[in-house]
């Protein structure tokens, strides 16, 4: 029996690729996020297929990443076909993303093997020049013909037809293009055992002719005619893997996780609340990113916290340590003028900030919360909606409220005796009532019940917006939350 060797490859720059996509139809960002997940899957497969292979010797594809287990003889070969991969994806992506891979053999213990690939890829990934010599500058900056073919994908509105193709193809004359049928290598996208697990769903444009566009997920949102794009990312999902104590438990594990965002995605998207206004960017191993509608988007975010918690807890039971057993989310709101690229990196860094703020959190309107404050900040946003839509009260209250949060804000951004000064104003919860009070009465006289009732929520109101610790009075996150929720809902534009 020949010595075999584990290869890892992975896709670098894929932020700035995604992110500095333009909004052009060959290579916008929803154009690029669905061949970086095809070619992460198609790339490791066709590579089997050329070297003549089985395909049980895929470990694991997802967006950006694949480990395959191959015969040491096939060394040679299985670099040269990677060679030729990554020149063309270089090329098509004028340098902006690369594929750098690693080998070696399957020696020593899972947890030896799994750092020496590392190290490589490590190496080859900071400092390429090392690595790559002359041929780095050669394909960061020169574009072939070839390679315009690959950008373009080489047929005309390649992304409506593969959002609907049943097939993939791919052929080495363009190893960086991937085909929704043809090539020399085909595999199914749908109807059968061994289908690709790929997210793709798309809502549709009015049309039903093409599919809907951030304009069109503005026009459907409740409220505000707002649109964004929610990112997701498993809370320290590395560390699960690194602890893994063999490469089945390594592969395992990478495999049910990869098959939850790409099913429960799936599924979640096609739901009747959820098909018309969310599109899946990508989904991967650990991470996904989803456009829509804003209150789809806050919705669906629930909904896969909630099936989450439920396969972590199934999933993981026999696991120590909560590594990888929650997700943190974060929502970015899309502007008029602002592109789908650059909304996307907006929700990038919200999520970073939200990672810095801990575990199982969703980053959104300005603040990072849990998730129980998520369900707090729903319950408080539709008592303040109701309090508009029930006794008349002018939505102007919100803005005032929104206003008031807002000195909070600049006081926590400032500095020195101005800041110290307002604070003590917070410390004295009349202050609060009295400012609600003058702006929150209803726009007609009630009679003394329906009066009584309407006193009782605003009380209420007032006491969830406001801290009870006993370290003294504060404006509660969760309440700051609930406060933008309910101005978006009203159509008061955030």
């Amino acid at each position: 029996m020949s010595l075999q060797i584990f290869l890892e490859g992975r896709f670098y720059g894929m932020e700035r690729y995604l992110s500095e996509a333009p909004d052009s139809a060959d290579s916008s960002l929803e154009t690029r996020a669905l061949w970086l997940s095809l070619a992460s899957e198609i790339l490791p497969r066709a590579l089997l297929k050329e070297l003549g292979l089985a395909p049980i010797l895929l470990g694991f594809s997802s967006a950006g990443y694949f480990l395959l287990v191959l015969p040491e003889e096939t060394r040679q070969a299985a670099e040269q076909f990677l060679i030729q991969a990554s020149t063309a994806i270089v090329n098509a992506s004028a340098g902006q993303l690369r594929l750098h891979w690693a080998a070696t053999e399957n020696l020593g213990e899972w947890a030896n093997v799994r750092k020496r690939l590392e190290d490589e890829l490590a190496k080859k990934a900071n400092t390429p020049l090392a690595t790559e010599g002359l041929a780095y500058f050669t394909t960061a900056f020169t574009t072939t013909p070839e390679s315009k073919a690959a950008e373009k994908l080489l047929i005309p509105n390649w992304l409506h037809t593969m959002r609907s193709s049943k097939t993939v193809g791919w052929s080495p004359e363009h190893p960086a293009a991937i085909l929704p049928s043809g090539g020399k290598h085909e595999w199914p996208l749908a109807d059968s055992p061994d289908t690709l697990p790929l997210a793709r769903h798309a809502a549709p444009s009015d049309d039903q002719q093409s599919f809907a566009s951030t304009r069109v997920f503005a026009k459907r949102a409740e409220g505000s005619r707002t649109w964004g794009v929610l990112r997701g990312n498993v809370d320290n999902f590395l560390a699960r893997l690194e602890s893994a104590n063999s490469i089945e438990d390594y592969i395992r594990i990478s495999v049910v996780f990869k098959q939850f965002f790409a099913g429960e995605l799936e599924v979640a998207c096609s739901l009747p609340e959820f098909w018309q206004k969310t599109t899946i960017l990508f989904t991967g191993g650990d991470e996904f990113a989803v456009c829509g509608s804003w209150d789809a988007l806050i919705g669906l975010a629930r909904e896969i916290e909630r099936l989450f918690e439920r396969f972590t807890s199934e999933t993981l039971a026999d696991f120590p340590g909560p590594e990888a057993k929650s997700i943190t989310m974060a929502l970015a709101l899309g502007r008029q003028g602002d592109s789908l690229g650059e909304v996307y990196r907006e929700a990038g860094r919200k999520l970073d900030a939200a990672k810095t703020m801990g575990k199982g959190r969703f980053q959104l309107f300005g603040r990072s919360v849990e998730w129980k404050e998520l369900t707090e900040a729903s319950d408080l946003a539709g008592r303040m909606t109701k309090i508009v839509s029930d006794y008349r009260c002018s939505p102007a209250f919100l803005d005032e409220l929104a206003g008031f949060y807002r000195e909070s804000l600049l006081e926590e951004a400032g500095g020195g005796v101005v800041m110290r000064k307002k604070e003590k104003r917070f410390d004295k919860p009349w202050r609060f009532y009295r400012r609600l009070n003058s702006v929150l009465e209803p726009a007609a006289l009630l009679n003394p019940q329906r009066m009584r009732e309407f006193d009782r929520r605003k009380t209420s109101l007032i006491e969830e917006l406001i801290s009870r610790s006993s370290a003294g009075r504060r404006l509660r996150p969760s309440g700051r939350v609930a406060l933008e929720w309910a101005r978006l809902t009203v159509g008061r534009t955030s």
